[in-house]
């Protein structure tokens, strides 16, 4: 499956649009990163628990993407676009959500 996030595939013609797909994840952040953050945020250094989550939050996005552009009958998915959003009680969710247009090309 092609994604991008331009809007045409270059050397392929885009012969049907079968509609906006999207994809989202939402996780929780561990306590432990939590803590482990801010002793790095105040030594200095980056937070890598927090990389992790936002890197898996974001494969797990993509990959629901995928599975709704391949339901419809897709060859790509493009335009898409990546939001992060912070949620819940004392911001303790991870939200990523993906949203393109599926298509079939030539």
């Amino acid at each position: 499956m092609i994604v991008t996030s331009t809007d045409s595939v270059e050397g392929r013609q885009i012969t049907l649009y079968l509609g906006i797909v999207a994809g989202e994840a939402i996780m929780g952040v561990n306590v432990f990163r939590d803590l482990f953050s801010s002793v790095r945020d105040i030594v200095g250094g980056r937070a890598g628990g927090y990389q992790a989550a936002l890197r898996d939050a974001r494969e797990a996005a993509f990959a629901d993407l995928e599975e709704s552009a391949r339901a419809l009958g897709a060859d790509a998915v493009v335009g898409v676009d990546v939001d992060y959003e912070v949620l819940g009680k004392e911001n303790g969710m991870l939200m990523v959500s993906v949203n393109g247009t599926a298509v079939r090309l030539r």
